[in-house]
């Protein structure tokens, strides 16, 4: 497939989606309301439950309690997985306070922050992949610069663990400059995924060719 093909918006099955994810695809979801956001993190929680991965959900409290609820509905025991060790939620501000330093995430503390987490997942021999909301609570603060050196962290990360990461921001948090800031958002991953509430069973997508790792100054 050419690149200005892999531009175009594509369709696929949810399941297929999330059961094919790759082990070094980083997902961005600017999302219209937060139903289209829940549904595309249940499908992509269940998904990794299904494979009997460990799913890693750094989120907000809220978003942690609504996605409980969905999982429950699912068929799942979310506190069953918890205890299991096969479902690790966290609350974001708690997570991103271990590692913020002056409004800037610090490199060595985000390594041992976030791999304690993945040894912790990874201590019953399960394959991982994670959700992390802690980029949209630093753009919701107007910290667009930690953002991106957060989401470079992840790659950078991820590379070296190679787990699917998967990331969404409310497009509400987007008010000047909209096109530039989802655009630079989005190179800095290997899929984007619509952000309308549109199907229940499909996913409409982009792969972003020249996605990597994005400079920018502190």
């Amino acid at each position: 497939m050419g690149a200005e093909k892999n531009r175009e918006w594509q369709t696929c099955d949810k399941n297929v989606f999330w059961g094919e994810i790759a082990p070094t695809d980083h997902v961005i979801q600017i999302y219209e309301n937060d139903e289209s956001f829940l549904d595309l993190l249940t499908g992509f929680v269940c998904s990794g439950f299904k494979a009997h991965e460990c799913v890693i959900v750094i989120a907000t409290p809220s978003h942690l309690a609504a996605l409980t609820t969905r999982i429950n509905q699912q068929g799942y025991s979310a506190e069953a997985l918890t205890i299991n060790e096969q479902y690790i939620p966290l609350n974001a501000e708690d997570v991103l306070s271990a590692f913020m330093v002056n409004g800037w995430p610090d490199e060595t503390l985000f390594r041992q922050t976030i791999s304690a987490v993945i040894g912790k997942a990874h201590s019953r021999g399960r394959r991982v992949r994670a959700f992390g909301e802690m980029v949209a609570l630093l753009w919701a603060q107007g910290l667009n610069g930690a953002t991106v050196q957060l989401e470079n962290l992840w790659n950078r990360f991820c590379a070296v663990q190679s787990f699917p990461l998967f990331c969404a921001y409310p497009k509400s948090g987007f008010t000047e400059d909209i096109g530039d800031s989802i655009a630079g958002l989005c190179s800095c991953h290997s899929k984007v995924v619509s952000g309308s509430h549109s199907s229940k069973t499909e996913i409409h997508f982009k792969t972003i060719p020249d996605s990597g790792v994005q400079s920018i100054g502190k």
